[in-house]
């Protein structure tokens, strides 16, 4: 991989429906050679998909937290996926650090993310710790 394909990942990033003719215009090469080098970044696993970034609170989401959560070690990948087959979660990590699993849920409000917690999460076998922290504004 050489500066142009970290450019090419680079406006993709920012815009993964960005044209192929424009991508070549701005590195100064042609459309061809962008589409090559991009089908060779997927070919290789360097692009695995292409998404969209939605905003949460205009889909009726008013509370995201960044969910860390502790386990017993024997349950910790049962967990993980108890919690990845879940709607309101967005995606799940098994890290270290201060937790075990760190998660991202979207939730309505704060009643719902507290019966998702207590009467879920909480139960899922193996779960010893739940600290939720509800993210204020997102800066970037």
């Amino acid at each position: 991989m050489d500066e142009r394909d970290k450019k090419i990942i680079e406006l993709l990033r920012e815009n993964s429906r960005l044209p192929y003719t424009e991508i070549a215009k701005k590195l100064g090469v042609t459309e061809a050679t962008i589409r090559k080098r991009i089908s060779e970044l997927e070919n290789s696993g360097v692009i695995k998909k292409y998404t969209i970034e939605v905003d949460p609170e205009k889909l009726g989401y008013k509370t995201i937290t960044i969910l860390g959560l502790d386990a017993e070690p024997r349950y910790l990948l049962d967990v993980a996926k108890k919690l990845a087959e879940m709607e309101e979660v967005q995606w799940v990590a098994t890290s270290t650090g201060d937790h075990m699993i760190m998660c991202e849920i979207w939730t309505k409000d704060g009643e719902e993310l507290f019966s998702l917690i207590t009467k879920k999460i909480g139960k899922f076998r193996g779960v010893k710790d739940i600290c939720p922290a509800i993210i204020m504004e997102r800066i970037k």
